[in-house]
């Protein structure tokens, strides 16, 4: 898909619902567990404590992102354009804290759910995140803020 810096400039092309992956690995992860084939995760005494950590830093994460917008004026909405470039709080450690907040999320039910199944799809998300949200978000960011996304770039790590 070519791209179109006037076009990326008003919102990012995102094509996924950037939830949606997480959600559905674990969803279907669960149901396949249940239903097809258990692939059991035991961590034992250990598992509860580590799931239910994993999903509240992953929920503080979220939190703390969705704080940093509000302070900056500016949207999460993954289809709607930037008012602002948030580098601060979360963003000063991971250019996307509310996804990386997401894999938490995910690795705490896997851990709740007792399974494995959610995390085996880890390379599809990683993938459809990548391709479907990500790129198209920091196309945006970068039409729209240019040399200051980019030097933001140079300074923090995608991921952490």
């Amino acid at each position: 898909m070519e791209r179109n810096p006037e076009q990326d400039a008003r919102r990012p092309r995102t094509l996924i619902l950037p939830p949606a992956p997480y959600a559905s690995a674990m969803l279907g992860g669960w149901w396949l567990d249940r239903q097809l084939l258990a692939m059991p995760l035991d961590l034992g005494a250990a598992m509860i404590p580590l799931g239910w950590s994993a999903v509240v830093l992953g929920l503080a994460l979220f939190a703390w992102t969705m704080w940093t917008f509000v302070r900056h004026r500016t949207t999460v909405n993954p289809y709607a354009g930037a008012s602002a470039l948030c580098t601060s709080g979360p963003f000063r450690f991971s250019r996307n804290p509310i996804y990386l907040g997401d894999w938490f999320i995910l690795l705490g039910v896997s851990l709740l759910l007792g399974t494995v199944w959610p995390l085996l799809f880890a390379p599809l998300i990683w993938a459809m995140l990548r391709f479907g949200v990500i790129r198209h978000e920091e196309a945006h960011l970068e039409a729209r803020f240019g040399d200051d996304y980019r030097v933001y770039k140079t300074r923090v790590r995608r991921w952490i």
